[in-house]
């Protein structure tokens, strides 16, 4: 008897050590270099300025820092995304194509195509000149210095779960989509799971709303496990099939974008779903979804890859994972756990990421202090680099890492760091911007005269400027966050010495940072 009450007190804490295990975690005294590592991952980085605050909290309060409440510092969204404008301009529409077609009824066939083209043409117009200023509003929240790593983690749900304007054709509701991740960012991933069912753009993008009782369309069904939940290899084609059944009448409601679940549309039978059987609707198969273990384990390694590396090991990944379950797939608390753990600011985690296109352009904003960004500039950076938010290439999203860089980018790279740095005096001057499909604007050229370029008065002041090494010593702390090998910042101090006049001019600074921002190194965070 007494044997077998020991034996259960050993396995019941071997159960609550599995159902803790915890990563190493990092000492609450930490460098510079590791708080700029936190705010370039949980967000945009910063300034030194802003940098130095951060490393004032320590560790854990700037971590709780970054997990607090997003403040109601709101950048103003554009006026058409209120929810009584957006119903307006859907009544105006409603109308003006009652109207197009009444008139239709007395033209020729070829007059009433002309008509019917032009006023598409007009609706069209529109809603690309509306996707340039949402797209800049999201940019312009991403420079601000309120919530970044909600604003960190919209992007990340953006990408996990991925719209595109071009199909979705609707401003208005890639905004609702987007206010959605922003909510629920650092919130909990069933919840947000769920809320993706019931979201407009999604619909959309995934032809959820064609899908009727007798009629079901897949699409919504694979990519929820494939993408969204569980991963390849781990439900099978029956359940897709299964599962596009329960997925069947929603509607989006034309006059204000509204989802409703029509029961006349729907399949109410009963389905065999991951080895359950039920008569389930849409939620039904998410909550059974959420039951796999695989749901946890897939989302903490998209994660981890998200903020730390790529390709964890097992170790890493399965105390994290049975933690996520066990606390209802609450994100916060993860990201807790990874923001104070040993590992992410390991030698394998640190200075290891290849920057994306929007994290280069922004981070590069901050670390030169550069408020604001022209509209257009911002779009034609984007796209010549393969990253245009609210565009990504499809369901899957982009592809990270290694795919961000090329021969071709890499040197579009280089040219961008010189037209910023240099205000727009870079070597070939102007640049070309076309239209960027599904945004507005046609062909511009950006000037010197629509660029004020970084204030280098502020940024190294004049009188810092005689020591080429502290000179360079400084600026390797704002760019590169970390120390780099001798021969690196060697290169750099020759650099300075040669370019240095009677006095280290902003030109010759400007040139200084172009050449460090042309280098392997600053495509790395």
């Amino acid at each position: 008897m007494k044997l077998f009450s020991f034996s259960v007190k050993l396995f019941m804490m071997k159960r609550v050590t599995n159902h803790n295990i915890m990563l190493p975690q990092a000492e609450n005294n930490w460098t510079i270099d590791e708080a700029a590592h936190l705010l370039n991952r949980a967000g945009f980085g910063g300034s030194p300025a802003e940098i130095a605050a951060f490393h004032a909290l320590g560790r854990i309060a700037a971590v709780d820092s970054l997990l607090g409440k997003l403040e109601n510092a709101d950048v103003a969204a554009p006026s058409w995304t209120a929810p009584e404008k957006a119903a307006e301009d859907a009544r105006e529409r409603f109308a003006m194509f009652r109207e197009n077609r009444q008139a239709m009824a007395d033209m020729t066939a070829e007059e009433a195509e002309r008509k019917k083209r032009m006023a598409q043409q007009k609706f069209q117009q529109q809603e690309r000149e509306r996707g340039t200023e949402l797209q800049s509003w999201w940019l312009t929240r991403m420079l601000g210095n309120a919530g970044p790593l909600h604003e960190k983690m919209t992007l990340f749900w953006h990408d996990h779960f991925a719209t595109s304007v071009q199909k979705v054709k609707s401003p208005v509701l890639l905004y609702r989509q987007n206010q959605m991740f922003r909510t629920h960012a650092i919130g909990n991933f069933k919840a947000l799971t769920h809320a993706v069912l019931k979201d407009p753009a999604m619909l959309f993008y995934l032809d959820v709303q064609t899908s009727k009782k007798g009629k079901p369309n897949e699409n919504f069904a694979r990519e929820v496990m494939e993408l969204f939940t569980l991963g390849q290899g781990n439900y099978t084609e029956e359940d897709i099939r299964q599962g596009a059944r329960a997925f069947t009448g929603y509607e989006i409601g034309f006059m204000n974008g509204t989802v409703t679940h029509n029961k006349r549309q729907w399949d109410d039978g009963e389905k065999t779903f991951l080895g359950q059987k039920g008569n389930f609707d849409g939620d039904g198969i998410i909550d059974v979804i959420f039951e796999q273990k695989q749901a946890s384990r897939y989302m903490v390694n998209k994660l981890w890859e998200f903020f730390v590396y790529e390709e964890p090991t097992s170790s890493s990944i399965d105390g994290l994972a049975q933690s996520f379950a066990d606390k209802k797939y609450e994100i916060a608390p993860l990201l807790r756990e990874i923001f104070l753990s040993k590992e992410f600011y390991s030698e394998k985690a640190m200075g290891s990421q290849i920057k994306c296109p929007v994290v280069f352009l922004v981070q590069m904003l901050k670390q030169l202090e550069i408020p604001t960004i022209p509209q257009a500039y911002s779009l034609y950076v984007q796209s010549q680099l393969g990253q245009i938010l609210f565009a990504p290439p499809n369901v899957a999203g982009w592809d990270w890492g290694k795919g961000w860089v090329n021969t071709n980018t890499l040197l579009t790279r280089y040219q961008i760091s010189g037209f910023i740095t240099k205000g727009g005096k870079s070597d070939g001057a102007q640049q070309n911007m076309g239209q960027v499909q599904g945004f507005g604007g046609g062909m511009q050229r950006m000037t010197a005269a629509m660029w004020t370029g970084p204030n280098y008065d502020v940024i190294v002041p004049r009188a810092s400027r005689d020591n080429e090494e502290a000179l360079v010593d400084s600026l390797i702390a704002r760019l590169f966050n970390r120390k780099l090998s001798g021969n690196v910042r060697d290169s750099f101090i020759a650099y300075a010495k040669d370019k240095k006049g009677v006095i280290f001019t902003n030109q010759e600074v400007a040139e200084l940072l172009h050449l460090m921002m042309s280098t392997p190194h600053y495509q790395l965070t």
